[in-house]
């Protein structure tokens, strides 16, 4: 069995604001950086492969928390938002007209316009995972952790997420011979001692 355990990168301004990232190379705020300079992996995954996402956001956790140079998994980059990048949630929320959805009524098949659906993100994702040959931390993005614990769970993006995806803490799954499991209660980052 492989675990793998998932990290969702710091604070960027973006995030702040509500503004949709996707692809977008926003950077962590100083906020973040404080925050992140204070946190460290629990010992038993202090020595674990350590990859990231290319953008510049999961890159900078992972070495803050890890005091490491993570590999750069270019299947981590976070969802396509197309159209929608840049653009706020609520302000999209209000316009039933340009088919914006909360994830609760996605599907799988759900795509922001010149985006990227969750099926495709697990098109993508599914091979980089069962492809994994020792235990790892991935530190990338919420679209990202949100197919990956649906595939986990088997959920199909609809009606309320049995997860709750939280900053700080590492989600793990399980990837054996009888398919990909999620761990049932996340691990919380460790504060370093000062």
């Amino acid at each position: 069995m492989i675990r793998l355990a998932l990290l969702r990168h710091g604070h960027t301004a973006w995030n702040r604001a509500g503004r949709i990232q996707g692809h977008t190379d926003e950077p962590l705020d100083d906020e973040a950086r404080k925050q992140l300079s204070d946190l460290s992996l629990p010992d038993q995954w202090s020595e674990a492969n350590l990859v990231s996402s290319p953008l510049s956001r999961a890159v900078e956790t992972a070495n803050i928390v890890t005091g490491r140079s993570p590999h750069i998994q270019k299947d981590l980059i976070e969802m396509n938002w197309g159209k929608w990048e840049g653009l706020k949630g609520v302000d999209l929320r209000a316009d039933p007209s340009n088919g914006f959805r909360d994830i609760e009524s996605w599907g799988w098949n759900y795509c922001p316009p010149n985006g990227e659906s969750p099926r495709q993100l697990r098109n993508r994702l599914e091979p980089w995972i069962l492809g994994l040959k020792q235990d790892t931390v991935a530190v990338c993005h919420i679209g990202i952790m949100r197919v990956l614990m649906a595939m986990a769970y088997n959920w199909d993006f609809k009606g309320v997420a049995p997860f709750q995806i939280k900053r700080n803490r590492l989600f793990i799954i399980q990837i054996s011979d009888a398919g990909i499991h999620a761990e049932p209660n996340s691990l919380r980052l460790v504060q370093k001692l000062s």
